[in-house]
């Protein structure tokens, strides 16, 4: 039941978006062999102006040994 959120700044078209959360599926159905109807994908736009407080800090900052693919930034705020 992989359930994922896609977390970046806004400004995507909605086509975009759903291209992502499609090619995401696939990889997910092809690589972890989940079936489709399992699968859940949310995209969460946020703005750069507040990406240190809502997603840095509490999400990756400290999850960063979790991180299969880790940042190569770190907030300056």
């Amino acid at each position: 039941m992989p359930h994922v959120v896609v977390t970046m700044y806004p400004g995507r078209s909605e086509e975009v978006k759903r291209r992502l959360a499609d090619a995401i599926a696939r990889d997910l159905m092809e690589i972890a062999g989940s079936s489709e109807a399992s699968i859940s994908i949310a995209i969460e736009d946020v703005a750069a102006d507040d990406w240190a407080d809502r997603v840095w800090r509490p999400r990756i900052e400290p999850n960063l040994d979790a991180l299969y693919v880790k940042p190569g930034y770190r907030p300056s705020k």
